[in-house]
């Protein structure tokens, strides 16, 4: 996991919140995961324009945090695929208001990128 140097200090809410779904790919992960996308390569055509090593970072700090676990099967080669922990499905009610917030907002993409949006 990257390491900062100046250390956060973790005395509220929304600094734990971004300090464990911070990330650009992390809601996503999160989000495909709970949907029964498991393995790297799905979790990869899922979201392409991620790079497969910050997708592999991104699921590493997640499991780092206790949100996911990685389930490695004996297989040749290696079948790999990752399940929400208690904590990551606790997690979902604020990831599913997110992607409601988000799809709610979809058709405003134009105001989006000019900066006009209001969402009062």
């Amino acid at each position: 996991m990257y390491e900062r140097k100046i250390p956060v200090e973790k005395n509220c809410g929304m600094v734990i919140i971004m300090e464990i779904i911070g990330g650009k790919w992390k809601p996503c992960l999160i989000h495909n995961i709970s949907r029964g996308i498991r393995r790297p390569g799905e979790l990869q055509r899922c979201n392409p324009a991620a790079t497969r090593r910050v997708l592999s970072q991104q699921l590493k700090e997640l499991e780092q945090h206790g949100v996911i676990y990685k389930v490695v099967y004996a297989a040749v080669p290696p079948k790999i695929e990752y399940y929400l922990t208690d904590k990551g499905k606790s997690l979902l009610p604020v990831i599913n208001t997110m992607e409601e917030w988000g799809t709610r907002f979809l058709d405003n993409t134009a105001e989006i990128e000019q900066g006009t949006l209001s969402v009062g």
